[in-house]
């Protein structure tokens, strides 16, 4: 049975996440990331796909971009293994598959919940208790968010450009206090769902205008059979 299209809409971000088989690592050194970012750089200039927001992590990747049209971030990622999987393999002497099968990907609402996905992606490595601080890890576009160095394969969205005004110092400081103010639960838990099932986070309108451009749901679906009328919550 052929896979559902992703849910695309041209000029609205996504996030998206590709995970080690079997949560094995994808990256073993500091060749290995330099390399992935150099390619990740290049298939994504060669589509067209902007990038705001990422981390690499040891295991899984996660990444915040906007495509032009439905289609290219899948090329884009295509090309990426393609030049990423080999180079991988012959360095470490394995063979096969690296990757998880395909990567997941959500349309976020660029205008309520960007900066929210923005922070969780660049948060990854405090929660995951490598560092201390978000600016402590390496591999990760905080250090463009915050401007204490330049990354060629970032393009700062339109949302964050304006956040706090124009400045570039005072932007970057105030983002800096955004991070720290971390990320809660409700909101942690909403980016994995709905990463998770490969929907659309937002708010409602931006959720029904989804559903009706794409034509299918874009909502968070319960776990569990839905209830019978009458029937108890807590049945």
């Amino acid at each position: 049975m052929p896979r559902r299209p992703r849910l695309e809409l041209p000029g609205v971000p996504l996030h998206i996440t590709h995970r080690g088989v079997n949560r094995a690592a994808t990256f073993l050194d500091a060749e290995d990331f330099t390399h992935y970012r150099h390619c990740l750089g290049d298939a994504l200039a060669e589509q067209g796909v902007a990038l705001h927001a990422y981390v690499l992590m040891t295991n899984h990747v996660h990444l915040l971009l906007t495509p032009p049209a439905p289609g290219r971030v899948s090329a884009a990622m295509r090309r990426l293994g393609q030049r990423y999987v080999p180079a991988f393999n012959r360095k470490h002497g394995r063979t096969g598959t690296l990757w998880e099968g395909r990567f997941k990907s959500c349309l976020v609402d660029s205008e309520h919940y960007l900066l929210t996905v923005h922070r969780y992606i660049e948060l990854n490595p405090v929660r995951a208790a490598m560092v201390a601080a978000p600016e402590h890890y390496r591999w990760s576009s905080v250090h463009a968010s915050l401007m204490t160095l330049a990354d060629p394969i970032i393009t700062p969205h339109e949302v964050y450009l304006a956040w706090s005004g124009t400045h570039p110092a005072q932007r970057a400081e105030s983002y800096r206090e955004w991070l720290r103010q971390g990320i809660n639960d409700d909101e942690l838990h909403a980016i994995r769902a709905h990463l998770q099932q490969e929907r659309a986070l937002g708010n409602p309108r931006f959720q029904a205008m989804a559903e009706k451009t794409l034509n299918r749901p874009v909502t968070v679906r319960s776990r569990g059979r839905p209830r019978k009328p009458g029937e108890p919550a807590d049945a």
